[in-house]
């Protein structure tokens, strides 16, 4: 009964932990994988062992016992050599690689062997003698502190308890295996059990260390977050003549995109909408920098091709191999004229009419490329009834299930049905048809920044 309740124990953990794996499915759990399997396997081999548990089973369950046995004896100290292989660093994991290659050879022939001579234990003292090695390396290295430090990526005195609890009865077992000592075998279950618990233990205590530095990073976040939000203006700017409205979803706590207005006085005033390459920190760090470089170029507000060659200038010496793209617009209210450009950025839309929908491409390289870089811009004069659209390409590279992008297929047809609509408005409007192109499984895919200009 003791070995048909720890092997079930033994099985339940061990499957567990395999599905686990399963569901984070990342490589940090690769450990836990093989601790899976080696639970499993050592709780297979103990209902195996348990002759009342092999009798309720089919009879070819009873025929084939024996040999059950010695494979899985043979073939166990693979994931045990693994788990270790995932938990040891530097040049231990070199030495546990060779262990798990001779384990692997041994098995495959002791195994073949077995199957084809029926002789079960002609290879078992050669795994017993591996076992004994591996079993003295392991002890050594949660045994003296320095080498743990070293050669363990997971420092647990728990965990270093139960694997020396285990180390010492597989050593004692696989001993008496060659000196005359009595084989203490009846107690390895119990010690592989301490051995189980400890490993959940440190698990546990591992999980709550990450979660205190998840929630540590969060609130981090948190700040960098408002800080973000502190960079970009807190309305859009009123001017007798312009309906303004600024939309901006990050795609994650903290984003890459940027917009501000370059307000000169009552009748002029720049826009500009700029996306930097990636996501997260690095990309909002970025981002933060183009505030303060836009206050070093708005003397050259009026003039699009010279304050986005100024801002390359700027941007180029601090980006370290990534890159922005921007468009720039600039309104003078005036003189009736619109004047734009942009550096590797989607194309600004203009409209006046439902039908009479533009895409206005004026682009020169991306910030990051070329210190010295010139942007051509385009004038345009000012009609009463002009809309103008600044955006990032979160908005318009949004693609549906088809790999079809919004921008091509559909971002059209909602600027025609929504045209009379407020500016306010059809910036919603736009976010929502956008976020609803894609599949509605799939978490936003970028960044979204829209800037939508209507001059009365």
């Amino acid at each position: 009964m003791p070995e048909i309740m720890l092997g079930s124990v033994f099985v339940f953990v061990g499957l567990v932990a395999l599905a686990l794996s399963l569901v984070r499915h990342r490589k940090t759990m690769r450990a836990v994988v093989w601790f899976g399997l080696l639970s499993s396997f050592y709780g297979l081999r103990l209902l195996a062992e348990a002759r009342a548990f092999v009798g309720v089973l089919p009879p070819f369950a009873m025929a084939i016992r024996e040999f059950f046995i010695v494979f899985l004896t043979h073939v166990i100290i693979i994931p045990a050599l693994m788990v270790w292989y995932e938990l040891s660093t530097g040049g231990i994991r070199k030495l546990v690689k060779i262990f798990v290659i001779v384990a692997a050879v041994i098995a495959v022939i002791g195994v073949g062997v077995a199957l084809v001579t029926g002789d079960n234990e002609r290879f078992l003292p050669l795994n017993n003698v591996l076992a004994i090695l591996f079993t003295i390396l392991i002890a050594a290295l949660n045994l003296i502190p320095s080498l743990s430090r070293r050669y363990l990526v997971i420092q647990s005195r728990v965990m270093a308890a139960g694997t020396l609890v285990l180390a010492a009865m597989v050593l004692q077992v696989n001993l008496a295996s060659f000196l005359p000592i009595q084989r203490w075998s009846e107690w390895e279950p119990l010690a592989f059990g301490i051995f189980v618990l400890s490993v959940g233990y440190a698990a546990i205590e591992r999980v709550l260390q990450t979660e205190g530095k998840l929630q540590s990073i969060e609130q981090e976040l948190d700040v960098a977050r408002e800080i973000q939000k502190s960079i970009l203006p807190e309305r859009a700017p009123t001017i007798s003549g312009l309906n303004v409205a600024a939309t901006y979803y990050p795609a994650t706590s903290v984003a890459g995109d940027f917009y501000e207005f370059v307000q000169v006085d009552d009748k002029h005033i720049g826009f500009l909408v700029a996306d930097v390459s990636g996501h997260g920190v690095p990309a909002a760090l970025i981002a933060s920098m183009i505030k303060v470089a836009m206050h070093a170029v708005k003397p050259s507000a009026a003039s699009p091709s010279e304050l986005m060659s100024a801002l390359n200038r700027i941007m180029t010496q601090q980006l370290k191999g990534q890159f922005v793209t921007a468009a720039y617009l600039y309104l003078d209210l005036e003189a009736r004229l619109m004047r734009y450009a942009a550096a590797g950025h989607p194309p600004m839309v203009r409209w006046n009419k439902p039908g009479d929908i533009q895409r206005i491409e004026s682009n020169g390289l991306l910030f990051g490329v070329l210190k010295e870089t010139e942007y051509p811009s385009v004038e345009f004069p000012l009609r009463g009834g002009d809309h103008f659209l600044l955006y990032s390409d979160g908005l318009s590279e949004t693609e549906n299930t088809a790999g079809e992008q919004f921008q091509a297929q559909r971002m059209s047809v909602v600027i025609k049905q929504g045209c009379e609509a407020s500016v306010e408005r059809l910036s919603e409007t736009l976010f929502r048809e956008s976020a609803a192109w894609q599949p509605a499984t799939l978490p936003q895919q970028d960044d979204v920044t829209m800037v939508l200009v209507e001059v009365e």
